[in-house]
């Protein structure tokens, strides 16, 4: 008899401590719940806030090279339709500018080009895509993990006298499983 009044107070004892363990490593888990979807919420902000502003460098380069461009055709067809000399000089001068405002642009801006801007937004993108994939992988395993903590034994009895729920996973909509598509 004496045994159990020993034996009695260290099995609760114990209990205690399991209850406050489990019930630790569930507040830890629902905390890393939320971390990791605020996490989704850093990259989703990064996306909405980097994609515009990327295709409006990009526009803007864009936009620099086709005018300039633009004004190099249309000083060459303003020169090439010039009928009198003081026309056809007028006009050689504005497309000779011209001319030299592309050169000036070229020498001093080698990489100023197009196809570098929309490689670079590529870039930006597919990091930003692969981060916000990574935050969602990450999101998804701990929801796995507290969903598995809260349905298993002697854990789901804590979960369910404490309040713990289980969390969505963040899957994707048939919609989002679409290509992106960048209009310029």
């Amino acid at each position: 008899m004496e045994m159990f009044i020993i034996v009695i107070p260290v099995i609760l004892i114990i209990l205690v401590f399991l209850v406050i363990s489990i019930y630790n490593s569930l507040v830890t888990l629902r905390q890393r719940t939320e971390e990791s979807w605020s996490d989704i919420d850093v990259q989703l902000k990064r996306r909405y806030d980097l994609i515009p502003n990327l295709v409006e460098t990009v526009k803007g380069y864009a936009t620099h090279e086709k005018e300039l461009l633009e004004n190099v055709t249309k000083a060459r067809n303003v020169a090439m339709g010039a009928n009198s000399l003081e026309d056809k000089a007028q006009a050689e001068n504005m497309l000779s500018g011209t001319l030299k405002s592309l050169f000036a642009v070229s020498e001093n801006y080698p990489d100023l080009k197009a196809n570098q801007n929309f490689i670079e937004l590529q870039r930006e993108l597919s990091d930003t895509e692969n981060k916000i994939q990574a935050s969602r992988r990450f999101y998804n395993s701990t929801v796995m993990t507290l969903n598995t903590k809260i349905e298993t034994v002697p854990s789901n009895l804590i979960a369910s006298m404490f309040g713990f729920i289980k969390k969505e996973y963040f899957e994707i909509e048939e919609q989002e499983k679409e290509v992106v598509k960048v209009q310029f």
